[in-house]
């Protein structure tokens, strides 16, 4: 009775003879052709299904199309072209999807993952700030927490300024730039994250002024307290003690050729009192909806 019953179960997981198409039987180049109309992320999941799948993923055709068509002026900025002439289509993607420096390191430039959108990143140490040779004023701080692994921290001064600019061959598209700012001297203490507000102040009394302007003719400008006792519309948290990113303005790029330039500038001159205790890190430039979109990922 036993063995009778085992007979019929393992019959029972027998796979059916198949008599239909499936999956596996697409052409190769037909699922290359679905593919562009998916994001990278999907692309690479839908890969470990078959082989014509497999195929279709490493197609030129299917990453070219994630790639913004001035891909190869981005490759020029970073590497010699015989380094990059022989990378297929999918390993260029792999290649600018994640930060790569250019400018003596100073700057980076990567894909956004599901986009394939040019993103920018500029480090406090490509800026020209007020004083910055003078460690009775400024200390540059090596941190983790820094985008480029060292940001610039204020003692105190009484004229604050912070000039940059960037001339880059951005893809046609709507931009947001903003300044990354920490209130407060941070440290680690037991294992445990610390700040000290011992040099904070100055930020409450007068506003921040942040400009752009392009080499298109658009300017932008914004103003802000630095230290007041509203939450931050990006992380929910008051602005001691965290990093915050200031949306200084927008700016529409209609062709990446010419280059655009940039300059942008974060300053609060007015010399009547002294200000200290922060961080300035970097610069951002990023299309403005996915800015968005990462802002309310973070509420």
């Amino acid at each position: 009775m036993g063995a009778s019953s085992s007979n019929l179960t393992v019959t029972g997981l027998r796979p059916s003879t198949r008599t239909g198409p499936c999956l596996g039987d697409m052409p190769e180049s037909c699922v290359a052709c679905m593919f562009t109309y998916l994001s990278p992320p999907e692309i690479c999941s839908l890969a470990r299904l078959n082989r014509a799948f497999r195929g279709a993923a490493s197609s030129d055709t299917v990453w070219e199309s994630k790639l913004p068509h001035n891909y190869r002026d981005l490759l020029d900025l970073i590497m010699p072209p015989e380094r990059y002439r022989n990378l297929c289509k999918k390993d260029i993607f792999a290649l600018l999807s994640r930060p790569v420096p250019f400018d003596d390191g100073n700057k980076e430039v990567w894909l956004d993952m599901v986009t394939g959108r040019v993103c920018v990143s500029i480090s406090a140490k490509a800026m020209a700030i007020t004083g910055i040779e003078d460690r009775r004023y400024w200390n540059w701080i090596h941190t983790e927490e820094s985008r480029f692994n060292i940001a610039a921290y204020l003692q105190q001064i009484w004229w604050f300024e912070a000039d940059g600019s960037v001339k880059f061959p951005f893809p046609a598209d709507v931009y947001t730039l903003s300044f990354r700012t920490h209130l407060g001297k941070f440290s680690k203490r037991l294992g445990r994250r610390v700040c000290s507000f011992e040099n904070t102040h100055g930020w409450d009394i007068k506003p921040v002024r942040f400009e752009l302007s392009t080499s298109g003719g658009q300017d932008s400008c914004a103003e802000c307290f630095l230290d007041d006792c509203d939450k931050d519309e990006i992380t929910g948290s008051y602005k001691r003690g965290y990093w915050v990113e200031y949306k200084v303005g927008e700016f529409i790029v209609s062709a990446s050729d010419p280059a655009t330039e940039i300059r942008f500038s974060m300053k609060q001159i007015d010399c009547t009192h002294s200000k200290g205790g922060i961080y300035v890190d970097n610069v951002s430039i990023i299309p403005s909806d996915l800015k968005k979109s990462r802002r309310m990922l973070l509420k």
